[in-house]
C-alpha cells in the first residue's frame, strides 16, 4: 500500500496536490468545529485514485520487470495494457526510458487498423524513478484525420491553382507568337482574361471557405428577410441565366425570417442557383421555393439537369468534388461552391440537404431555423426536398 500511495503521488500529487490539500485540509477544519468524527471524508489517497482512474488519458505504471502495478480503464481500451500485460511497443519503450531516464514517445496506434480502439493513439512514456515507469496514452485520431484533410486540401488546391496559372502562361507565349495578327492576339487575349477569371474567382472562394472553416467568428447575426436573400441572388445570378438561356421561377415572397449574416446566406444561394444553371441545358428551368416547416425555413433550389448518382451525393459537398470534371472546367467551376453553402448553413446552425435522381434532376435544400428559435440540425433526413418531378408553384420567369 504504501509503494502504490508513493506512486499515486509521483504521478498526480504535482499537479493536484496543493487544491486537493486545501479541500482536505478544509473538511477537517469543519469536522473539527462541528466535533464530527464519525466520517472522515476521502484520504488524499483515495482522491488521487480517482483521479487517476477516471482521466481521458489511459495511464499506467509499470516496474522494472514489466508489470502493471497500476493502470486505468482508458490505458485497456486504447491498447496499452492487454490482458493484464503490457502492450509491446509500450514496454519496450518503457525499457528504453528506464535506462536513458529520459520521456519517449510512442506509436500505440493499431498495427491492423480494425477494432474497437482508436484508429490512432500516441503515448508518451516518462521515467518515476527506481525502475518504474509511467505511460500516458491519448487518442490522436481527430489530430490525425485533420492533418491528413489538410494535407490533401493542399494538395488539391495546388492542383486547382497551377491549372490556371499554366493556362495563362501558354496563352501569353501565343500572344507574343502572333503579334502580327491582331485576330489571334484577340482570341487568345480573351482566353487570358477567362483564366484570369477563373484564378480569381478560386482565390476568393478558398479565402471565404477558410473564414468559415477556421477559427474567425462570423460577423454579429442580425434579422434577415429570406425574401430580400432570394432577390438579391437572383440578381447575382441573373445574366449568367440569360446566358445559358436557363429560366429561373420563383414562388411568392413568405415574409419568413431567420437570424444570420445576409451576405453569406445570399453567397450561399447564389451558389446553389449557379450551381443548378451550371448543370441545366439550355431551355431548361431552375425554380426557387422557400416555406416554413415547424422552426425550420426551407429554402429549394430545383433543376431539370443531369442529377447526381447515389453513390456521389454524400460526395458533392467535398471540397474540389466534382460529378463531371468536364462540365465543370467548361462552366469555370471551382468545386469548392457546395462546400461554402454546407458550411454557410452549419455557421448558421442549419443544414443542407439534397434529393436527386440521375436523368431527372436535383433539390438542394437549405434549412434555417425561425428566427429567435434554436431548433438543432440531424433532424434524420436531410434532403426534405419537393420532388423535381412535381415543383412548388411558381409565380413566374426572372431570368432566361
Amino acid at each position: 500500500m504504501v509503494a502504490l500511495l508513493c506512486l499515486l503521488v509521483a504521478v498526480a500529487a504535482f499537479a493536484f496536490g496543493f487544491l486537493v490539500g486545501r479541500v482536505v485540509v478544509s473538511r477537517g477544519a469543519r469536522r473539527t468545529s462541528t466535533g464530527d468524527h464519525t466520517s472522515p471524508g476521502p484520504t488524499l489517497a483515495d482522491l488521487l485514485q480517482r483521479l487517476f482512474r477516471s482521466s481521458d488519458s489511459g495511464l499506467a505504471v509499470l516496474s522494472r520487470s514489466g508489470e502493471v502495478v497500476l493502470h486505468n480503464p482508458r490505458a485497456v481500451e486504447y491498447g496499452v495494457v492487454t490482458g493484464g500485460r503490457p502492450a509491446p511497443r509500450a514496454w519496450a519503450a518503457c525499457r528504453q526510458v528506464a535506462e536513458s531516464g529520459e520521456t519517449q514517445e510512442v506509436d500505440l496506434s493499431p498495427l491492423d487498423g480494425r477494432g474497437r480502439r482508436p484508429a490512432a493513439v500516441l503515448a508518451h512514456v516518462r521515467p518515476l524513478g527506481d525502475g518504474f515507469t509511467a505511460i500516458e496514452a491519448i487518442d490522436s485520431s481527430e489530430a490525425v484525420r485533420l492533418e491528413a484533410t489538410r494535407r490533401d486540401f493542399v494538395a488539391n488546391v495546388s492542383h486547382e491553382l497551377k491549372t490556371p496559372v499554366g493556362a495563362i502562361g501558354l496563352l501569353a507565349e501565343a500572344v507574343v507568337d502572333c503579334a502580327d495578327n491582331p485576330a489571334e492576339v484577340r482570341h487568345f487575349g480573351s482566353k487570358i482574361v477567362d483564366e484570369a477569371n477563373r484564378l480569381g474567382t478560386l482565390v476568393t472562394e478558398l479565402i471565404a471557405l477558410s473564414r468559415l472553416t477556421g477559427a474567425e467568428r462570423l460577423p454579429e447575426l442580425s434579422r434577415v428577410e429570406v425574401d430580400d436573400v432570394v432577390r438579391e441572388a437572383l440578381e447575382r445570378c441573373r445574366l449568367k441565366a440569360e446566358s445559358a438561356n436557363i429560366t429561373i421561377t420563383v414562388d411568392e415572397d413568405s415574409g419568413l425570417e431567420v437570424d444570420g449574416d445576409q451576405t453569406l446566406l445570399v453567397t450561399a444561394l447564389s451558389n446553389l442557383l449557379e450551381n443548378a444553371i451550371n448543370y441545366s441545358p439550355a431551355g431548361a428551368s431552375v425554380s426557387v421555393t422557400r416555406r416554413r416547416s415547424g422552426d425550420w425555413i426551407e429554402i429549394a433550389v430545383t433543376d431539370r439537369g443531369i442529377g447526381i448518382a447515389p453513390e456521389h451525393q454524400q460526395r458533392v459537398f467535398e471540397r474540389f468534388f466534382r460529378v463531371d470534371p468536364a462540365r465543370s472546367r467548361s462552366t469555370g467551376g471551382t468545386g469548392l461552391g457546395l462546400a461554402i453553402v454546407k458550411h454557410v448553413l452549419a455557421n448558421h446552425g442549419g443544414e443542407v440537404g439534397l434529393w436527386s435522381r440521375p436523368g431527372i434532376g436535383s433539390t438542394f435544400t437549405m434549412r434555417l431555423p425561425v428566427r429567435g428559435t434554436t431548433a438543432t440540425t440531424g433532424l434524420g433526413s436531410p434532403a426534405s426536398a419537393a420532388d423535381p418531378a412535381e415543383p412548388a408553384p411558381v409565380a413566374g420567369p426572372v431570368g432566361g
